[in-house]
């Protein structure tokens, strides 16, 4: 396995905008090419390294700063890391690239409608926020700032996840230099 160039790619979106599954399917094709990566999701990091953080801002921006020192050990391996993070605030993203190094850092906004989102939700989220049982959920009560300049940009209520996958998988391939 190798990867010619690291990379730290954020997938941001609201919850249930497709973050994880994206990440997941683009991990399997660098995977078989023989590209070194790893997927960091969001809820996977809260169960265990982030699992003493809340949703304050404040706790986001550590949850953020830490993700991205994470980032920083991988691509000193040479991996692509893919991360499925909410991250909804710009100056997150800032901070994460400050951290990570700029010519390290992609970004692709998972772009879904609020109500599409809640469509997906098969935990039962936002029905949840809405109802006042979960402070500080973003897209509800919680602010969520969209990319303005984000790398790639997939609708994931138009485009299907097949199609999804390999637009992102071409961008990052074209962007490490693999064939």
């Amino acid at each position: 396995m190798y990867s010619l160039k690291p990379l730290s790619v954020w997938f941001i979106g609201l919850p249930c905008s497709g973050k994880t599954t994206l990440s997941r399917g683009v991990n399997a094709l660098l995977l078989e090419s023989g590209v070194k990566s790893k997927v960091l999701d969001g809820d996977d990091l809260r169960k265990g390294i982030n699992n003493n953080l809340g949703f304050s801002l404040a706790n986001r921006y550590e949850n953020i700063r830490r993700v991205a020192e994470i980032n920083k050990l991988f691509l000193h391996e040479g991996f692509v890391v893919l991360n499925a993070l909410i991250c909804p605030m710009d100056d997150m993203r800032k901070l994460a690239k400050t951290i990570i190094g700029i010519e390290n850092y992609t970004e692709v906004f998972v772009n879904a409608p609020l109500d599409i989102c809640e469509q997906r939700d098969v935990k039962g989220m936002y029905k949840k926020a809405r109802a006042g049982e979960i402070s500080n959920f973003t897209g509800i009560d919680s602010p969520f700032e969209p990319p303005v300049n984000a790398d790639v940009v997939i609708d994931s209520n138009i485009l299907n996840v097949e199609n999804s996958v390999n637009q992102v998988f071409s961008f990052i391939k074209h962007k490490i230099k693999i064939s």
